[in-house]
């Protein structure tokens, strides 16, 4: 249903406009006649919903009420001629609109309606109740005669949204409901029968709660019908099958947790319960530990049993953070629970005792086959077998003729290699700088913005800073990309577009100079192509050959090596039922990687792909979920968990590892950070070819990555299908999923997500009103940082005491409620003020600001005073400005930084009298930092040195002027892997290095560095993997020797001069004269400089 009829804007509007027309009316009448006029529209306005038919013809719904009017009010033949129509109209307003508000304070008739959609519109309906609530306690100051019935309707919404209430398939489900919904529409009668007493003519001045006590007698009566139904459902439920869902054990770690704590701190709010959550937690831990041996098994009758716990703890979880100030059904519930888990252990002690004498026996098969990767497994090209004639052929169809602009197409179906065959040809040596001057790449997918395309391409092409693009309108983009391109020539790639409307929105930018420019399409259509241009060249990508196949499995699954001979024949049978797809050969590679190389096993395969593969539509969505179910256990949800993110979308691997913590979906490990084991995670599923790495950091780890349609499509099938994620775009129903993600980009209403097991919330939408606060008490993820909640505050966020996460646009006041928050994302564009409240939640790990954050005066003005202040636990901070001494002093109370990012001016130190760098040396857990000189600052005294912690691994400065003596000071860190200098400006001209620094160095970027010169030896730089240099326009060389470090893989060199060029050249041949074949040198086609 539209959420836009049940909103107080609307009741509101209603009110308004019945005081308007009332008033009116009144004027338009003499007194004698008042009284008889009010008796009559009062006594219509009681039966309104007989005489008043909305849907009627307005001409037909007007007569009606004339004729009414006529035969009920014995007045003067002249009243109906002095007063006219208007009198009549005004009548008729006013009925229509206590019409409409009757309709409003009412849940809607639904014909045919499936008990889980009343159920909905039910909730809707009490949470549209709750905002008429808070406004009437303002209103006519009745907030503490209101506190019961908000009680009240808490419990129903918990109740709605509780187990016993989800067996819709039972009568006595279906009964309940009905009355449930019956008792609501009575709260609302009484709402619109209050209201009408107060806003008739005839305004009373009585207390509109006047029969407040017995609206509140039928709830109590209404409690016996709850209790009866939670024991019924029960007994019925107790043998009843569960349906198979994606297991999480960790959710019972999480209950675990929280229970104990809520026994700690909150033994007051339980003390008449202590008993049955003693037994309930004691019972869990139990059950727990059974779980973690028969995880290991993965026999489907020990997994049946899993999913009841797993089952049990969300139940427990809700009922326990939802029930507190009902103690009665809390009582009562951990009651059925505790019963629940007695029948768990009944079964499950059958089951071990048939395991333990033989009846089931455990196959060796996930064990053989589910051995893990490593944790970094070697990152290879992408290997590129088949399509030779294709990739010459379209070779000769870029850098021919015509000169015209032309547009190319490659289509097929998904997963046959079109985008592998784009990046190929885009990389391809043959299409260089004497081909074309410009070179982009952009992603349209189904859900495309023509805006974020423009960026894309202007990122490349343009000349226009990265903080400056997002500010731009379109139409500005368009135009500067359109000068970017006039009279030059360029080669640009249109990958995934599934529509002609993603062109036409763009292609008035592409200017046609006859320069030979050219536009690649990579599609599932064939007519796209057609469609932008009638000359379009159309090819069509063919399935990989029988030969082509086996070639590529061999390769993937056995890398450099051959496969030995007792496996060819069946690996070459696998590879034939992969019939030339591309992608379900590389998927089912993973499989075969992943298992050992017994000819059995490969059997197994065969006959397991057999089964799955046929002539249907299916055929490569059955291979796909193949490699799904070899799976371990612990992989499964993290995978599905990908389903959550829009389409073509690249995951930052910061944000994915805090998700999935956030929601439990990573296991505690002994002697392991949760964020390493996350990382494992995620390098086991790239592993598997089932995500995609999209970016690396500077340390060779992946930085974002992504995952093929194909695959994500298989993704959200499972997702749906075991109950786990459910994707929402725009009008859809309450969503009762595990995870929520809604992608909506418009400004009409949208579903409105709450239920039992919704727990993380990932929002793009504009619309922050569009989903019931009141059911989503136990959201651990809520990602709505495109909103501005400043200007709209309806979601209510301190209801959610349970968030783990939380993406806004602002630091609202309500996260002061929040003690259960690590993770805090601000997308601010102003800077942020850190309140010292924030820094006090003992749980917050990550603190990241878009636009940048300071701590507040008054935080500074207390650390000023030396006053003492609470240690925290945070271990990353992005971005802080630091401003003076006070900031380095708040900053001791974070003992357990790993990670900083911060603009600084230079700090005026009241002790020494004087100005100087900032001080971070007392961080030492610190192992990343980056480090901006925020302004210039100017003295003819010197600041001293600056000195950094003795962990550091990561250093990053930005915009600094150094002394050789700081240089030496950063060579010396003996820890330090990743140095990156960008518009540093160094003492002198020449850079020695000394011997003794740099030994565990790894990765050096030089970015806009002011040198000319630079000696250094190989012994300097030990451990070198990859240099970088961008923009180091006055650099006349690369040190020789480093031709002789051992460790180096890769130099890249953007933008400076030629003879630069021509040093990396030879350190590649001296290189590779060593033996160093996988030695690379990467040149951008940006201008070189002479």
């Amino acid at each position: 249903m539209s959420s836009s009829k049940h909103s107080i804007k609307n009741f509101w509007n209603i009110e308004w406009e019945l005081d308007r027309v009332k008033n009116s009316i009144c004027k338009m009448q003499s007194s004698h006649l008042k009284d008889n006029i009010i008796s009559f529209i009062e006594k219509l306005s009681s039966k309104i919903e007989n005489v008043i038919d909305l849907s009627m013809d307005p001409l037909e719904r007007s007569s009606q009420v004339y004729h009414l009017i006529r035969q009920n009010l014995d007045y003067p033949e002249g009243f109906y001629t002095s007063v006219g129509s208007e009198f009549m109209d005004l009548v008729e307003r006013y009925l229509l609109l206590v019409r409409e508000f009757s309709l409003l304070l009412s849940i809607p008739k639904l014909q045919s309606a499936t008990p889980n959609i009343i159920n909905e519109h039910v909730l809707v309906f009490i949470d549209f109740l709750f905002e008429v609530l808070a406004t009437f306690k303002v209103r006519f100051n009745l907030k503490g005669q209101t506190q019961f019935l908000e009680m009240e309707l808490k419990l129903l919404t918990v109740y709605l949204w509780d187990a016993p209430l989800q067996a819709f398939e039972l009568e006595e489900t279906k009964s309940i409901l009905t009355d449930t919904e019956a008792l609501v529409n009575e709260v609302g009668s009484y709402f619109h029968t209050k209201f009408l007493t107060r806003k008739s003519f005839m305004v009373s001045e009585n207390d509109p709660f006047l029969s407040l006590s017995d609206l509140l007698k039928k709830f109590e009566i209404f409690k016996t019908k709850i209790e009866k139904h939670c024991i019924t459902v029960l007994k019925i439920q107790t043998n009843m099958p569960k349906k198979t869902v994606v297991v999480s054990l960790v959710i019972v770690d999480s209950l675990l947790d929280d229970l104990k704590d809520l026994m700690n701190n909150n033994a007051n709010t339980i003390v008449e319960i202590k008993d049955q959550f003693k037994t309930i937690y004691v019972e869990l831990l139990l059950l727990r530990s059974c779980i973690k041996d028969i995880d290991l098994q993965q026999h489907p009758e020990f997994q049946q049993h899993v999913i009841q716990i797993r089952d049990i703890a969300y139940e427990v979880e809700y009922i326990v953070y939802n029930s507190l100030p009902h103690v009665w059904y809390l009582t009562l519930r951990l009651s059925n629970l505790i019963e629940k888990i007695e029948h768990i252990w009944m079964a499950l002690e059958e089951t071990m005792q048939s395991y333990d004498t033989g009846v089931h026996q455990v196959a060796e098969y996930p064990i053989e086959r589910a051995s893990l990767q490593a944790a970094k497994p070697p990152i290879l090209e992408d290997t590129v077998v088949g399509f030779k004639d294709e990739a010459t052929k379209i070779i000769s169809q870029l850098i021919g003729e015509p000169k015209d602009l032309q547009i190319l197409s490659v289509y097929g179906m998904p997963g046959l290699g079109k985008t592998t065959l784009a990046k190929k040809l885009y990389n391809d040596p043959t299409i260089n700088d004497d081909c074309f001057d410009l070179y982009a790449w952009c992603v349209v997918s189904q859900t495309y913005q023509r805006r974020n395309m423009l960026i894309d391409i202007l990122r490349t092409v343009g000349n226009l800073s990265k903080e400056r693009m997002p500010n731009m309108e379109e139409g500005e983009l368009g135009e500067a990309l359109y000068k970017s391109l006039k009279g030059r020539s360029y080669f640009i790639v249109m990958d995934d577009i599934w529509n002609i409307d993603a062109w036409d929105g763009l292609k008035r930018y592409f200017p046609d100079d006859k320069c030979g420019s050219r536009i690649l399409f990579t599609t599932r259509l064939k007519d796209v192509g057609l469609q932008a241009s009638p000359k379009c060249v159309v090819n069509e990508l063919p399935f990989l050959s029988e030969a082509e196949s086996w070639d590529l499995l061999e390769r993937k699954v056995f890398q450099k090596e051959h496969c030995p001979p007792q496996l060819i024949d069946i690996g070459k049978q696998i590879a034939t039922n992969c019939h030339g797809l591309p992608l379900a050969i590389v998927v089912m590679a993973a499989v075969l990687a992943n298992m050992e190389k017994k000819e059995s096993l490969w059997k197994e395969v065969v006959g397991s792909l057999s089964s799955h593969i046929s002539d249907g539509n299916n055929k490569c969505m059955d291979i796909l979920e193949l490699s799904y179910k070899h799976l371990p256990v612990h992989l499964k949800p993290c995978f599905l968990y990908f389903g959550v993110f829009p389409e073509d979308t690249e995951i930052l691997v910061s944000k994915l590892i805090a998700l999935w913590i956030s929601e439990g979906l990573i296991e505690k490990q002994e002697k392991k950070s949760v964020d390493d084991v996350a990382q494992e995670y995620l390098m086991d599923l790239i592993g598997r070819s089932l995500i995609l790495t999209a970016k690396r950091k500077s340390d060779g780890r992946v930085k974002a990555c992504n995952m093929h349609d194909l695959l994500r499509d298989m993704c959200l099938k499972i997702a749906d299908q075991e109950n786990f994620v459910k994707v929402i775009q725009d009008d859809l129903s309450i969503c009762v999923k595990h995870h929520v993600s809604i992608h909506s980009y418009s400004n009409g209403s949208c579903s409105r997500p709450s239920g039992l097991h919704v727990r993380p919330l990932l929002r793009q939408s504009l619309d922050p009103s569009t989903f019931i606060s009141s059911g989503l008490e136990l959201l651990r993820v809520f990602d709505n940082s495109i909103i501005n909640m400043e200007y709209n505050d309806q979601i209510r966020i301190q209801l959610f005491v349970h968030l783990r996460y939380l993406a806004v646009s602002y630091i609202p006041s309500s996260t002061a409620s929040l003690q259960n928050l690590e993770f805090l994302l601000v997308d601010n564009k102003e800077v942020a003020q850190i309140p010292q409240n924030l820094l006090n939640k003992m749980k917050l790990r990550y603190l990241h600001f878009r636009g940048g954050a300071q701590f507040t005066e008054t935080f500074r003005m207390r650390a000023s005073k030396d006053e003492s202040l609470q240690m925290n636990n945070l271990e990353s901070i992005s971005f802080l400005f630091i401003y003076e001494e006070n900031d380095e002093k708040i900053l001791r109370y974070s003992p357990h930084l790993r990670r900083l990012k911060c603009a600084f001016k230079v700090i005026w130190d009241s002790s020494k009298r004087k100005y100087r760098y900032p001080n971070l040396d007392f961080l030492n857990k610190l192992e990343s930092l980056r480090l901006s000189f925020h302004d210039k600052f100017e003295t003819k005294t010197s600041l001293g040195l600056m000195s950094f912690p003795s962990n550091i691994k990561k250093l990053n400065l930005c915009k600094f002027d150094l002394s050789w003596e700081q240089i030496n000071i950063i060579g010396g860190l003996l820890n330090l892997e990743i140095l990156k200098l960008q518009n540093v400006f160094l003492e002198g001209k020449r850079w020695d290095t000394r011997e003794g620094e740099f030994l565990e160095l790894k990765f050096l970027e030089l970015d806009g560095v002011q040198i000319s010169e630079w000696k250094a030896s190989s012994e300097h730089f030990p451990k070198l993997e990859r240099l970088v240099l961008r923009k180091c326009y006055h650099l006349k060389n690369i040190p020789s020797s480093f031709g002789e470090i051992l460790t180096l893989e890769m130099i890249e060199v953007h933008g400076c001069r030629n003879c630069v060029t021509e040093c990396a050249m030879k350190i590649e041949e001296k290189q590779r004269e060593s033996g160093n074949e996988e030695f690379k040198v990467i040149i951008s086609r940006s201008t070189i400089l002479r």
